[in-house]
């Protein structure tokens, strides 16, 4: 049966990082993971519809196609990482079905409650092996060798630590077994940088505005811009342990997906 487990969060108190108001938040360059997280809680109630909107419909095919690179297979044990509101989570259990089981992570206890919702409003029978749990992503609490692929969507970008939650994600894996990490993408080209600036300006978060919404959206810009390019991505994966790591470029470029075997 599926369950929500909002355990304690690991890791988040971090000495340098004071717990301000929501109002004195410096959005367009969110440091610290308490500050993030508070963040996703706001949003979490719109997150859905705001994807929709914002990108046209074109989320969902980028997240079957982020599934589909993992390899996930019928009876296979799983993770989606920073699972926020549960997409891919959802697309992994169609994947494994009723014989697999699913953890969906996240540290936005919020939109963890809001992946429960849409869980019990959905009919198909393979949502029940879902099963949510608050937690880290540089602090996974799971044992070695233990999943037989990995989702994560538009979360590392927002991670403090990557090198750590790459890191956790090759422990966590099993041998042979595949991360997929989808998320916007750091171009080298000065064209679509300029471009995916534009959109953010005009398109993303005037539309956020709407959802009283536009300082918690100012952010990404600047995550865009503290994020890895493709090829760093590659090389952190590969540092990390993992065998092999692509980087696919999509959407024109604006969006990447990195695909790396254990």
């Amino acid at each position: 049966m599926a369950s929500l487990q909002l355990q304690p969060s690991f890791g988040y108190q971090s000495a340098s990082c004071r717990h301000l108001p929501i109002s004195t938040f410096s959005y367009p360059s969110i440091r610290c993971a308490n500050d993030r997280q508070l963040l996703f809680n706001r949003i979490a109630p719109v997150y859905d519809n705001l994807n929709d909107l914002l990108s046209l419909g074109q989320h969902r095919i980028w997240k079957r196609m982020a599934v589909s690179w993992t390899g996930a297979k019928s009876g296979d044990c799983v993770l989606d990482l920073c699972c926020g509101s549960g997409d891919l989570a959802f697309l992994l259990s169609e994947k494994v079905g009723s014989n697999g089981k699913v953890s969906g992570l996240d540290f936005s206890e919020v939109q963890l409650l809001m992946a429960s919702s849409r869980q019990h409003l959905l009919s198909k029978a393979c949502y029940k092996n879902i099963e949510w749990i608050e937690g880290d992503a540089t602090d996974l609490p799971f044992p070695d060798c233990y999943f037989d692929a990995i989702t994560m969507g538009y979360g590392l970008r927002n991670v403090v630590d990557k090198r750590k939650a790459v890191q956790e994600m090759f422990r966590v894996l099993k041998p042979g077994s595949k991360a997929s990490v989808l998320d916007f993408n750091k171009s080298t080209q000065p064209f679509v940088a300029s471009f995916q600036e534009w959109m953010i300006d005009n398109v993303v978060v005037p539309v956020a505005t709407a959802y009283g919404l536009a300082k918690e959206y100012e952010y990404l810009k600047g995550s865009i811009r503290e994020y890895l390019t493709g090829n760093e991505l590659e090389e952190l994966a590969l540092e990390a342990g993992f065998s092999t790591a692509k980087h696919y470029e999509i959407s024109g470029g604006l969006m990447g997906n990195l695909v790396a075997t254990r």
